[in-house]
């Protein structure tokens, strides 16, 4: 008898079972290879993950080594606390650039959270199925807007309006007021989504006793529903600062690049700048090896830890999200010991303090900007004195009353934001239609950008995406397959998970930083198409590994077991039934991470794209041009190309909308047909 002849069988395969018409007695050497294709599968899954995993590392090593001589020549103290960041006379101090995020990404979050949460209690608590299903989209497709297009529109449309409001204190109209406006109309979809899942998670058995009781279903929204998700809440925030704290383009447009701290420093109105808009603004010119190539690392460096520490804060508040709806099983209790020493009437007090300094501090800073000091202070008093006038009003009139006012302010909000929404798009399509014809889609650019077409930018997008999707989709869909089907809970693949987690939410630029120093410099390729497309992989894969582990994992379990108890191999249940029945949700997340890619500047400025070409390239070594730069350089460095700079947008806000259309429509039909 040959070793093939007493070949064991373990798992979920029978021993004697007929696999696909492979009798394991009668076809042994089959029945081995088909064992071997299920280890060579299970290997080259495996191998996915790690790649994944390797890349943050890789960026992490890659970044600290390109600032090393910044650290040796600057010290990492007086870089941290130096107020001045003039690269041209030598002085590297980034605390300006440092309080200047922190300001910008505040005051985003001040505006946003308000907004989001209210939106998100509406589409939970109060609007219809039909209503909702409009809503949700309409979220997403604030989110799909690529990020130079809202900073073109912010740098068109509400610069002027707020120069308008405010002629007094606004000269130029750039400022901090506009950078976190528009990073809070950013940051909306994330915090209105993950808000809004928090809400929904809410066991119904919370709402139904607390509506017994003979509480409205606003009382029950603010006293049971909020509280019992405020870990979620929180999350929503910290991964909307997280988005915040990484955008580029946007915030480079309309914050004005001032590397000053605001006197004070709650003056909305002054110029800043952040850490990414010194990146972005000052590498092209950076001389490679310098001490001022090194500190822009050094930035970058900073800006990575800040993020990473944002991230893994907003995945252990999502983490007790789930312990609390008892989704997963807590492993530690300790941290309830920080507060035992408190009463309960303490806590109390400490609330209603917090509460109190949440209602005086932006009353008195803000209006203090206009009628002084004093006129601030006496504003702030007013503003908290009006807390316990409001709590009585609100008994006076009645719950129902309460929650009628509060509905139609709610709903009120929720039609602001959609008209936000409409004027941005109204905006670009007013202004740009006029600018499109066959002409000006397909011939090349000519005068700088002043006139001509924007054919080789079109073009170049199109070979970045394509390139994105073939690098992207195999590695991502088979590190998702892995997670979904083949990982245990061991300690590697929790470090997997948390490493692709950092890399979903590491800012853009700093892939841009990556490509660049190891692709453009160390392999010496320059700009080039597959530096572009490498670098742009890298940033959606995390995306395409997360959707479809989630879609691979929400296939109900009946069809697994079923495949299992007719003798299938786990590769063979995985290929054959698990990813077709999957396909809708792994297409969708594909076609939302190449839309993000498309919209993207800051990787592509360090990597690929280049500000003119008359011709278009399919080089993979050659440089290319791409409509996101295209449109910020026609932005800000050629004066009198308003029409070009509406056509443009538009022309890239239509690809991006036909793809989100797309995955809405695909995955309407996978759930119409599925029915999960």
């Amino acid at each position: 008898m040959t070793p093939e002849d007493t070949v064991s069988v373990s798992g979920d395969i029978p021993k004697n079972a007929d696999i696909s018409g492979i009798d394991v007695c009668s076809h042994p050497k089959r029945f081995i290879s088909r064992i071997r294709i299920e280890d060579r599968a299970k290997l080259i899954l495996m191998a996915a993950v790690v790649f994944t995993v390797a890349v943050l590392f890789f960026i992490i090593i890659f970044i600290s080594y390109n600032s090393l001589d910044a650290v040796k020549e600057i010290g990492i103290w007086e870089f941290l606390t130096g107020g001045t960041w003039s690269p041209g006379s030598g002085a590297y101090g980034a605390s300006s650039l440092i309080v200047g995020t922190f300001l910008v990404t505040g005051g985003s979050i001040l505006f946003a959270l308000p907004v989001g949460l209210g939106m998100a209690i509406y589409i939970n608590d109060v609007a219809s199925p039909r209503v909702r299903n409009i809503l949700k989209p309409a979220c997403e497709l604030f989110a799909g807007i690529p990020s130079v297009v809202y900073g073109f529109i912010g740098l068109a449309v509400m610069v002027p309006f707020l120069m308008d409001v405010f002629p007094a204190h606004l000269n130029y109209g750039t400022s901090w007021l506009a950078g976190s406006l528009l990073l809070g109309i950013m940051a909306l979809p994330i915090i209105i989504s993950v808000s809004q899942d928090s809400l929904e998670a809410v066991p119904g058995s919370y709402r139904e006793a607390s509506m017994a009781l003979g509480a409205t279903k606003w009382e029950t929204t603010r006293k049971v529903v909020l509280r019992s998700a405020v870990s979620g809440i929180a999350a929503a925030v910290i991964l909307g600062i997280g988005r915040a704290l990484g955008e580029t383009m946007a915030v480079m447009m309309v914050t004005g690049n001032s590397a000053l701290i605001p006197e004070p420093l709650w003056n909305i109105f002054d110029m800043v700048r952040t850490l990414t808009a010194s990146i972005a603004l000052e590498m092209p010119e950076a001389v490679h090896g310098s001490l001022h190539f090194s500190a822009l690392f050094m930035l970058a460096l900073i800006l990575m830890v800040i993020v990473l520490l944002v991230n893994t804060v907003a995945r252990r508040m999502v983490r007790r999200t789930k312990i609390k709806m008892g989704t997963e099983k807590a492993a530690d209790v300790r941290r309830r010991r920080l507060f035992a020493p408190l009463s309960e009437s303490h806590k109390e007090m400490a609330k209603t303090a917090a509460v109190y300094a949440l209602v005086f501090a932006p009353a008195f800073m803000i209006s203090s900007l206009f009628i002084g000091t004093y006129g601030g202070i006496a504003i702030g008093a007013l503003a908290a004195a009006g807390l316990p006038v409001s709590k009585r009003i609100s008994r006076a009139i009645g719950p129902n009353r309460v929650q009628s006012t509060v509905y139609l302010m709610l709903g009120i909000t929720v039609a602001a934001v959609l008209a936000v929404l409409a004027v941005f798009l109204g905006v670009i399509a007013v202004n740009g239609l006029p600018a499109i014809s066959p002409e000006f889609i397909f011939s090349p650019p000519s005068n700088s950008g002043l006139s001509g077409g924007i054919w080789p930018a079109v073009i170049g997008t199109i070979e970045l995406a394509a390139g994105t999707a073939l690098i992207s989709f195999p590695l991502g869909v088979c590190s998702g397959i892995y997670l979904s089907q083949y990982a245990g809970d061991t300690r590697l693949i929790r470090l997997a998970r948390q490493a692709i987690d950092s890399l979903n939410g590491t800012p853009s630029i700093i892939f841009g930083l990556f490509g660049m120093s190891l692709l453009v410099i160390a392999f010496g390729w320059g700009y080039s198409l597959v530096g572009g497309c490498i670098t742009l992989s890298l940033m959606v894969l995390p995306t395409i590994i997360k959707t479809t582990e989630e879609a691979v994992s929400a296939v109900p379990k009946d069809l697994t077991e079923a495949s299992a108890a007719m003798g299938a191999s786990k590769w063979h249940t995985v290929s054959k039934v698990l990813l077709p029945a999957s396909m809708g949700g792994v297409i969708t997340g594909f076609i939302l991470s190449i839309g993000r890619a498309i919209g993207e500047t800051a990787p592509i400025m360090f990597t690929a794209a280049v500000a003119f070409r008359t011709t278009s390239s399919f080089s993979l070594l050659d440089p290319i041009m791409a409509l996101p730069y295209h449109l910020y350089y026609l932005a800000s460095e050629v004066p009198g190309s308003t029409a070009n700079q509406y056509g443009t947008a538009l022309v890239l806000m239509m690809i991006v909308i036909v793809l989100f259309a797309a995955a809405s429509v695909i995955r309407y039909r996978y759930r119409k047909k599925t029915g999960w």
